[in-house]
This record gives C-alpha cells, structure tokens and sequence, in this order.
C-alpha cells in the first residue's frame, strides 16, 4: 500500500498566489498594452486633425 502525503495549506495557498499574481500580471501587461494602442491612435488622430486645420 502506497502512502499517499497531501500537500499542506500552506503550499496550496502559495501555489494559488502565485498562479494569480501571474495571471493578473499578464492581464496588467495586456492593459498597459490596450492603454499605449488607445494613446497611440488619439496622437494620430490628432496630429492627422491638426494637419488638415494647418492646410486650410
């Protein structure tokens, strides 16, 4: 008969804190992404609107 050892709370708990802390790091990473895409298209989108205003 084998002797099967359950693995403590605590190495439950810290292996769960880790596994989120990583998941919401990608999902910061993703943001952060979105949030510099979002920056990126509005300077276009002006600087394309203040172009068109300086030729008039």
């Amino acid at each position: 008969m084998k002797n099967s050892t359950k693995p403590s709370i605590t190495k439950l708990v810290n292996r769960f804190d880790n596994e989120l802390k990583a998941m919401l790091l990608e999902d910061l990473k993703n943001v952060r992404s979105a949030k510099n895409q979002l920056i990126d298209s509005i300077k276009q989108s002006i600087s394309a609107k203040g172009k068109g205003l300086s030729a008039a």
